[in-house]
């Protein structure tokens, strides 16, 4: 047993990745079977603190690995957890949207949220893993994913103020033609039972809550070909990438509730973030001109990138009321008569 905890797997110790494996489970079981056992609108104040306490959780992660690998390691999973956590700000802008479309209540929300999450820990997996092979057999590949930062922060510079036509999204498109759906919500079930109205018989169909739920998987997948890049201009190391990536992920989910509420006041985010991946991006150019910058540089050009961002938001939208899209209606329908939910 003693020999199966010390095989190294993806650089680091079997037991490091349990460790880690353990503390996520624990955090999630904790958040849906004794936080969030019943649907609940998640006010402000509740999502602060559930953020808060993910926060928390990350840093005493990051203070552990820190004295278990050394300093460098964990200032990367610090300068990766805080590059991560900014660029999935931009999609809480994304998710909101997703919500307002589909008319889902607030009360509901957390459970998409949440089971989004478990999609999230496998996409991202596969996806680190892929990078970190390919990185390890092909070096040259970090100066692709270097341009393709660049490209897209200039491409964020240029199109910040577009907004996603999801009516006409081709994964929507083929999921309403290729599912029976629900013309309205079933509480909080992603599937029903009831009859077709060609037979009569009782089939499965899905709601629009289970077509919320694929909209956010995809657009995380969407917004992960930016961040995993950015994740491994800052460090190789699968494990510090990819436990970096999920704190980050986890804490965002909890805050999403407090950002929704004021989405309005972060207009100018999206240029601080467009900032940061041209950053990070060239980074690893300069690397040959200048030779490494620091983590903490790194860091500290991140931070203050960010900081700047929000400052500017606050400071040129004070006084502003909120946008329509950031919220669902309250008086959203629930229910669909006719059918059990599954």
């Amino acid at each position: 047993m003693t020999e199966f905890l010390l095989t190294p797997f993806l650089g680091h110790a079997v037991w490091l990745w349990l460790v880690f494996v353990a503390v996520v489970v624990a955090l999630l079981a904790f958040d849906l079977g004794v936080l969030h056992r019943d649907d609940h609108e998640i006010g402000i104040r509740e999502s602060l603190w559930l953020s808060a306490g993910y926060i928390g959780a990350a840093t005493l992660f990051g203070a552990w690995l820190w004295w278990q690998l050394g300093s460098q390691s964990g200032i990367d999973y610090f300068t990766g957890f805080v590059v991560e956590k900014s660029l999935s700000m931009d999609n809480v802008f994304v998710i909101a949207m997703i919500f307002s479309f589909f008319a889902i209540p607030r009360q509901y929300q957390h459970r998409v949220l949440f089971w989004g999450i478990l999609g999230v820990i496998v996409l991202r997996a596969l996806m680190i893993g892929l990078g970190a092979a390919l990185v390890t057999q092909f070096s040259w590949v970090l100066y692709l994913f270097g341009a393709f930062l660049v490209a897209t922060g200039i491409k964020m510079l240029w199109m910040a103020d577009h907004t996603p036509d999801l009516e006409n999204n081709p994964l929507l498109r083929w999921l309403r033609a290729h599912l029976r759906v629900t013309p309205q919500l079933h509480g909080n079930a992603f599937f029903v039972r009831a009859p077709h109205p060609a037979t009569g018989r009782a089939v499965t169909w899905v709601t629009p809550l289970f077509l919320a739920l694929c909209m956010v998987e995809f657009a995380d997948l969407i917004f992960a070909v930016d961040s995993v890049p950015a994740i491994f201009a800052i460090t190789t190391d699968p494990f510090i990438v990819y436990t970096s990536n999920i704190f980050a992920i986890l804490g965002l989910r909890a805050l999403y509730f407090a950002l929704a509420a004021m989405i309005h006041r972060f207009a100018y985010l999206k240029y601080a973030l467009a900032l940061v991946l041209v950053f990070i991006g060239g980074k690893i150019f300069l690397v040959n001109l200048v030779g490494k910058i620091p983590s903490l540089v790194s860091l500290g050009i991140t931070v203050g990138l960010i900081t700047g961002g929000v400052l500017v938001s606050l400071w040129k939208t004070r006084g502003q009321s909120a946008e329509a899209v950031t919220q669902a209606p309250e008086d959203a329908p629930v229910a669909h008569k006719g059918g059990d939910a599954m």
